[in-house]
């Protein structure tokens, strides 16, 4: 038999090893309280079962009262902020792959978004200012329902000149080699693209003009449970989503930031595309199975 050679034997066993920060995203975090309710919760605050909306003026003691008058869980949100989180989770080792930035209030509610964020072992830099109170979203839970309310608050006011271009923090932004902002632009639409068909808008967003031309455009989209469509220079693939038990899928809503995490969490690896499609699809089959943008302690996907 012949021998391995110490060294390719090595090179085989050693998994590759991600630095810290390698990830990067920017969005508005969001402070997720979640409790079950009941119908003259709902009634007094206009809210339907299942809906999702931004706060308005009528809103504005709703998130103290969901605090004072039931059992609430909080959890680190907003969709840059899931996607970064499930990335982490995925990811496992290094602490720190990921870094965050986003805007909250000195006040409870970000300290408690600090802390929760700090759990999911995500390196978070807040600008933090007194304007505004930390962004929040309320989650009323009624049976099978959740009634979402946004309140964007100090997600609104991040200023560049005073967080991203400091020094220690733009060094954050250099270790990176993967970044995530999210945009949630009717994009096809916006580009004056005259068709409905996704595989096509996907190929046209691929096609558009780049500034960095050394790397090629990847346009991926998630359509529910319908495939996803991945576009490069080359071709547009679709992907059937991993199918799921309905009766087990408990809440739809975190899983295209799960999405998003999953295949960060391959990219910064450097793995085929295919791959981080797979690992999307894989963390948002977790997520749809619990309540909130919630994961088990480790990953199951190999």
């Amino acid at each position: 038999m012949a021998e391995v050679e110490p060294q390719a034997k090595k090179q085989k066993l050693e998994p590759v090893r991600l630095s810290e920060n390698v990830l990067f995203g920017m969005g508005n975090p969001l402070l997720d309280i979640c409790a079950v309710v009941d119908k003259d919760f709902l009634d007094k605050y206009g809210l339907k079962p299942n809906d999702q909306i931004l706060a308005e003026e009528k809103h504005k003691e709703l998130f103290e009262e969901l605090v004072k008058k039931f059992k609430v869980e909080y959890h680190a949100g907003g969709s840059t902020q899931n996607s970064v989180k499930v990335a982490q989770w995925m990811i496992q080792r290094p602490y720190k792959a990921a870094t965050f930035f986003g805007c909250i209030g000195t006040d409870k509610f970000g300290a408690i978004l600090k802390k929760k964020t700090e759990e999911a072992h995500v390196d978070a830099h807040y600008y933090e200012q007194s304007e505004e109170p930390t962004g929040t979203c309320a989650a009323c839970i009624t049976s099978d329902n959740r009634s979402l309310v946004a309140n964007l608050a100090a997600a609104n006011c991040y200023k560049k000149e005073k967080h991203l271009d400091v020094e220690k923090n733009w060094k954050l932004v250099e270790k990176a080699k993967v970044y995530y902002i999210a945009e949630a632009a009717t994009f096809a639409r916006e580009q004056g693209f005259e068709t409905e068909d996704i595989k096509e808008i996907a190929r046209k967003a691929q096609a558009l003009p780049k500034v960095n031309t050394k790397r090629q455009r990847v346009v991926v989209f998630t359509q529910g449970k319908d495939d996803t469509i991945m576009a490069t220079e080359n071709e547009v693939r679709s992907f059937p989503v991993l199918i799921s038990d309905q009766t087990e899928i408990v809440d739809t809503n975190g899983a295209g930031d799960a999405f998003v995490g999953g295949f960060l969490s391959q990219l910064v690896y450097d793995r085929p595309l295919t791959e981080c499609i797979r690992a999307g699809h894989y963390a948002a089959s977790v997520i749809i199975k619990r309540s909130g943008c919630t994961f088990p302690e480790k990953p199951d996907f190999h």
